[in-house]
């Protein structure tokens, strides 16, 4: 096997963008949504224009650094160069492991789907089923990766855009309603717009933000993008808005049909939907679309953890061997340990009491708002390494600069006050105070052993 140590540039516009849709319309969007309605009520809607604004100003603040220096590891190479090498190391990963945990979830969530349409077969068998086919397309080179992630996806946005559509015909003309349209009374009939108040809202946000998590994974892309300058910019700037279609759309239907305070206490919400319009597949249909999201996750995740691998070791913060890359420009043993990886953490996540995974999967929260911020304050240490002749020259450059991140990193402190707030999301926090001390231990082991 010929090995150079130089990823293959094989991403279209049309690859980054699902992927970025991929990433962010998952679970979040079918399951998740039903607490932040709880909280808000109808301004629930609000509070994911709010979030949505605010992750814009983030795949902005990416944009600019990955149009201007496209880097496989994006993000924890900014840090690094911008920040330090502390900073870069404990970026990436806290990024890998913040992934790893995702896929730990998603693989499981994927046994449990497939339990529904096939209860006798064991759980595991699916969960290995899944690693291996997911490592085999992961194996094959960056373009077959793209293709597959791109039909995934586009499974999901298509039934989305279907209950959108079949939602506005109940609303307006009453189709799946006996021909009684049901107008959207119900988004401020059941205790007003702000059912909890302003404060409900802004409680929500902690929910809402997590909702966009995995839109970070373009700047990954951009090491592998055909024609970075432009695929990059191009995704960057149509993804926040259909994801803000997609989220506020749906949920503007779904609470206009039912009474937000009924949402998700009948099972789904997409499921019911269905169910109006006399579709009696409904059930197995949202199935498989959960699935395809889990799968479409499964693989961007696989994809993410090997790209950023990869780049630290470049940079000297990950053992060598992840350097080493296929002739088709893969790097094959990044692929092999996140699979690894995963089955391992998988059968752990079977043996393990439920407070040991909660505290596991509560770095994830802690590791979403820790890569935003470095974006951010990446960017604006950026900003201060360029002449004001150089900034005006920036090919997609963050409107308004440096204020624009401060703002979003003011944004992203109050969201980690959000966390601190809740005793369920509180953890999160202590186990990523300890996360960070560990880091740094770490990394000073490792720059002793380069010395």
């Amino acid at each position: 096997m010929q090995e150079t140590n130089k990823l293959k540039r094989g991403l279209s516009t049309r690859h980054i963008r699902f992927m970025a849709l991929g990433s962010a319309i998952g679970t979040g969007l079918f399951y998740g949504s039903a607490d932040a309605i709880k909280m808000a009520g109808p301004s629930v809607l609000l509070a994911y224009v709010i979030g949505g604004a605010v992750a814009y100003i983030i795949m902005r603040a990416l944009g600019e650094m990955s149009v201007n220096n496209p880097q496989s590891s994006s993000f924890s190479r900014y840090a690094q160069d911008y920040l330090g090498p502390m900073a870069g190391y404990i970026t990436g990963w806290t990024y890998c492991f913040e992934i790893l945990i995702v896929a730990i979830a998603d693989v499981t969530a994927f046994g449990i789907y497939m339990g529904v349409w096939f209860p006798d077969v064991p759980h595991w068998i699916w969960v290995l089923s899944v690693v291996l086919v997911i490592g085999a397309v992961n194996l094959m080179s960056v373009k077959v990766f793209g293709e597959v992630e791109f039909w995934f996806s586009f499974f999901k946005v298509a039934t989305i855009i279907i209950m959108i559509a079949a939602g506005l015909g109940m609303i307006i003309w009453g189709i799946g309603n006996g021909g009684q349209p049901t107008g959207i009374h119900n988004l401020w009939s059941n205790g007003g717009f702000f059912a909890h108040g302003i404060v409900g809202m802004l409680l929500s946000l902690q929910m809402v933000m997590f909702a966009y998590g995995g839109i970070e994974i373009i700047g990954i892309t951009a090491g592998e993008a055909e024609e970075p300058e432009k695929s990059i910019p191009r995704a960057i700037n149509s993804v926040p808005w259909r994801i803000l279609v997609f989220y506020v759309g749906t949920l503007f239907v779904i609470m206009s049909i039912y009474p937000w305070n009924q949402v998700g206490t009948q099972g789904s919400p997409f499921v019911l939907t269905f169910q109006h319009l006399g579709i009696a597949a409904a059930a197995s249909i949202l199935n498989f679309v959960v699935l395809t999201a889990s799968l479409s996750a499964i693989n961007s995740d696989v994809f993410g953890v090997g790209r950023m691998l990869h780049g630290m070791a470049q940079q000297g913060h990950a053992p060598k061997m992840f350097m080493k890359v296929s002739e088709r420009g893969i790097p094959w043993v990044t692929v092999i340990v996140m699979m690894l990886a995963m089955l391992i953490a998988v059968y752990l996540n079977y043996l393990m009491p439920e407070k040991v995974f909660l505290v596991i999967a509560s770095l994830a929260t802690f590791a979403t708002v820790w890569v935003w911020i470095m974006i951010l304050c990446s960017q604006i240490a950026f900003r201060r390494t360029l002449s004001k002749e150089q900034a005006q020259a920036l090919k997609f450059a963050l409107p308004g600069g440096s204020y624009t991140a401060i703002f979003g990193v003011l944004f992203l402190a109050f969201i980690i006050g959000l966390i601190g707030y809740f005793p369920d999301t509180r953890i999160s926090l202590y186990v990523g105070a300890i996360w960070i001390v560990l880091l740094l231990a770490g990394y000073k082991l490792v720059r002793q052993k380069s010395a």
